[in-house]
């Protein structure tokens, strides 16, 4: 089982905020750190956003697959950005 850097349990979370605190919190994790995802239903199109987003620079593994209670390991991999720089995709500088 991965160590989680954070727990986000999108059930406490506005609908219109979830994705953003996911990702948000997603680009500040190292490589090999993993954020723990709480939900009350398979989370399916977050999966996809991911896929469409950040391309090779995540795993995702189920730790717990309903009826009531969704979990979801995120892992950062792949990130070969260098320390202090920008690759401008999120369009920060």
């Amino acid at each position: 089982m991965p160590s989680f850097a954070t727990r986000i349990d999108v059930r406490d979370i506005e609908p219109t905020q979830r994705h953003p605190v996911i990702f948000s919190t997603f680009g500040g994790l190292a490589n090999g750190e993993s954020l723990e995802l709480v939900n009350d239903h398979d989370p399916q199109p977050l999966h996809r956003r991911f896929e469409l987003l950040a391309p090779n620079e995540f795993s995702w593994s189920y730790l717990q697959r309903g009826p009531e209670l969704w979990r979801v390991a995120i892992t950062r991999v792949g990130r070969t950005q260098a320390t202090g720089s920008c690759c401008g995709g999120c369009g920060g500088a």
